[in-house]
């Protein structure tokens, strides 16, 4: 099909790429000889634990079972001994979550998903198996994906989301280049289920290998359309716009516009769980960073506790610098981790290991630089005014909930004014105060 020329992006911002580890293929890690499996990997309920301590586990063994419409079933990544099922406190959810924890005592003895058969299989087959698998979004936001595959309205575009906008990360890249004829098997699965017609993936410009690699091979299958190089491109409601031209109503979904999105890492674990059948239980991850010795690309076990990818993986921290920061993501929205112990999840595409830098911030200079680059056209400068009065229902009526919390108004911000961080935690106590409602 070729390649789709560019359109116009409203918004964003061009941080420094600081793409270190986009040469470097790939690795697996070895493993990890303890892992700890938060049973809330997913946005919905937690899972509740199915195994007891003292329990014998092989990778791939359900240890937590989804709760719930919204939630996802949680599986072992490694086989050993469950040496415990406690409650532990999470730098991620900001609260003390449910986890068991595996001492691993050998190598891998699988206990994989049931046999399915693709192609004789019914739609709503392929969906039970992708949710016993325990498949959420590996971009991020971690949705349980056989929920998303099960749109409440009828969808007739496939959208592939390999912009990878954030700086430093890289894995996407590279399971583009190396995992192409997996990752179109996946999409074959995915368009059987929704029963699309037309599929687009979404690479950004500075990909170049990646563009002319995937139009070649995929050819007529799959429309690769490149994108400007500016953050946050890979944000969903954005990559829907740029390439289809359909604007996602405020409070809407993708679906409202008979759209769904699919990160490029999300396709191939739905590939490996139905051909392979191979539950979620590793992921491809970014350890990248001027704070950590050595930085790569890896196939890493879920549950893999962070002190150990950046000493085992990493090399240790780079010595000379007074403070470091250690974020599960990238430096734009990713989650600064407060305790090594906490361990890889589902949703989590990177590390980035950076020196910490003080910003000292002042008052709102009224420049509007927030609301020039805000991708949603909000009033970053008005959102964080409100929700610091704790004015959270002004706040929604001027769009609070349509915040995307990508952090573009904080990056450019003169005076230095967080702006995410106060309307992320506005948006948190007013859907509280909601019922969890919008």
């Amino acid at each position: 099909m070729g390649m789709l020329t560019f359109k116009r992006f409203r918004g964003g911002v061009h941080p420094p790429e600081k793409k270190l580890t986009s040469s470097e293929p790939i690795k697996v890690a070895p493993l990890p000889d303890k892992v700890i499996v938060y049973m809330q990997q997913h946005a919905g309920a937690p899972a509740k634990p199915v195994v007891e301590e003292g329990q014998q586990v092989k990778t791939g063994q359900l240890v937590g079972e989804a709760q719930g419409p919204i939630s996802a079933y949680v599986h072992s990544p490694v086989t050993g001994k469950v040496i415990a099922v406690t409650k532990v406190s999470s730098s991620v959810h900001g609260t003390m979550v449910e986890a068991v924890v595996i001492e691993r005592t050998g190598e891998d003895q699988w206990e994989l998903l049931p046999k399915i058969d693709f192609e004789r299989a019914t739609k709503e087959e392929l969906i039970d198996h992708v949710r016993l698998a325990g498949i959420v979004g590996l971009g991020g936001a971690m949705f349980p994906t056989h929920v998303k595959l099960n749109p409440p309205k009828p969808v007739d575009t496939l959208i592939l989301n390999g912009a990878e906008c954030e700086p430093y990360l890289t894995i996407d890249h590279r399971i583009m280049l190396e995992k192409a004829d997996e990752i179109i098997l996946g999409v074959e699965i995915v368009k059987k289920i929704l029963n699309v017609k037309k599929v687009y993936i979404g690479i950004e410009t500075n990909k170049r290998d990646a563009i002319e690699l995937l139009t070649k091979k995929w050819k007529s299958s799959v429309e690769v359309v490149p994108l400007p190089t500016r953050y946050p491109m890979g944000a969903e409601k954005q990559l829907i716009k740029f390439i289809t031209g359909r604007e996602v109503p405020s409070g809407g979904l993708p679906a409202d516009v008979g759209v769904l999105v699919q990160n490029v890492g999300t396709v191939l674990a739905i590939k490996e769980a139905v051909i392979d059948r191979k539950p979620l239980v590793e992921r491809g991850m970014t350890l990248t960073g001027e704070g950590v010795k050595k930085r790569g690309n890896w196939w890493i076990r879920i549950g893999a506790p962070i002190s150990w990818v950046i000493e085992e993986l990493g090399g240790g921290f780079v010595d000379g610098y007074e403070e470091i920061k250690v974020l599960m993501g990238g430096p734009m929205t990713g989650i600064p981790i407060s305790s090594l112990d906490t361990p890889v999840l589902k949703g989590n595409n990177g590390i980035t290991v950076i020196p910490e830098q003080k910003r000292n911030s002042t008052n709102c200079i009224r420049c509007s630089y927030c609301v020039q680059v805000c991708p949603m056209n909000l009033q970053p400068y008005l959102l964080d005014l409100l929700a610091r009065k704790k004015k959270y229902d002004d706040a929604a009526e001027i769009g609070l909930l349509d915040c995307i919390e990508c952090g573009s108004c904080s990056y450019i911000c003169p005076a230095n004014v967080e702006h995410v961080k106060s309307i992320k935690l506005a948006k948190k106590v007013y859907r509280s105060l909601r019922g969890g409602k919008r």
